[in-house]
Parts: C-alpha cells; sequence; structure tokens
C-alpha cells in the first residue's frame, strides 16, 4: 500500500490556541509542520509500516514558534498558537464541509462565554501560576489546599 491514510483529527479551540489531536497508536516518524499562513502539516508511519499525512489550511495565521505537539501511546496531541486572540468561526479558511476525518473533540470543546469562568484545560506554560502562593510553607503542593488540609485546618 503505497498511498497515504488521515488518521482522525479532533479539535477543539481557546481564544488563543487550537487544540488538535490526530489519533494514531504507536506512531513513528512524526513529523509536524506550522507555517505562518495557518498551513498545518502532518505525516507519520503508524502500525504495519502504513503512512498517515495530511495537510489543513487553518482558519487564520499563526505563531510556528507556538506550536507544541506531545505524542502519546495513542495519539498525538498539539496544541496552535493564533497569531491573533480572538474565535475562530471554523477550523478551516476554506468554508466547504471539512474532510470526514476532521471531527470536534466535544471533551475539550468550551464555548467563548465558558472560556473567561473555566479554565479546565489548562496549556502546559501556564503552570507559572500556581507556584506563586507557597509562602505558608505547610505543605509542598504550591500551596493548594486539599480536602484533608481543611479538615487539619479546622482542627478535626
Amino acid at each position: 500500500m503505497g498511498s497515504s491514510r488521515q488518521p482522525e483529527v479532533l479539535w477543539a479551540q481557546r481564544s488563543d490556541k487550537v487544540y488538535l489531536t490526530i489519533a494514531l497508536p504507536d506512531a513513528k516518524d512524526v513529523s509536524i509542520k506550522c507555517e505562518i499562513d495557518g498551513l498545518f502539516t502532518f505525516s507519520a508511519v503508524g502500525v504495519h509500516d502504513q503512512s498517515f499525512s495530511f495537510s489543513l489550511q487553518l482558519y487564520a495565521n499563526i505563531i510556528p514558534e507556538g506550536c507544541k505537539t506531545k505524542i502519546g501511546l495513542r495519539n498525538i496531541l498539539c496544541s496552535v498558537q493564533k497569531e491573533k486572540k480572538g474565535w475562530w468561526k471554523r477550523l478551516l479558511k476554506s468554508d466547504e464541509k471539512p474532510a470526514p476525518y476532521l471531527k470536534v473533540d466535544w471533551n475539550k470543546w468550551c464555548d467563548e462565554d465558558e472560556e473567561e469562568s473555566s479554565d479546565y484545560l489548562a496549556s502546559d506554560d501556564d503552570d507559572d501560576v500556581l507556584h506563586t502562593k507557597d509562602d505558608d510553607g505547610s505543605s509542598d503542593d504550591e500551596g493548594m489546599l486539599y480536602l484533608p488540609d481543611l479538615e487539619k485546618a479546622r482542627g478535626n
């Protein structure tokens, strides 16, 4: 089989990022390119040396240096930094119906009005926020109180 196939791709967005989850177990030779004009190119080799590839012309410009990738056992997670903060009407520049392998990731999805109130998908580069409250020295978990600590604090 010489031809390349497309893996399933799930996507979700925040005002500053687009998250792409590429469902490809045991991927090897993963290559991802992010270009400033929004061109996202992916290729990899799956099980049985089957090659997979696709490219997406994203809705707007992106910041190539802000693209991060984590390769897991079952899938590849990509976080793509938008050039301008704001919600995209859709993932792709073209308003044609997207390819069947592209699907919305409802687990990560959040609407524009929910974004301010929920940070349930904290990105990797926001973890410096946690280190601001370790002045009480009572615990080594970044000063966050867990239920057992609350019990202790109440003296129960």
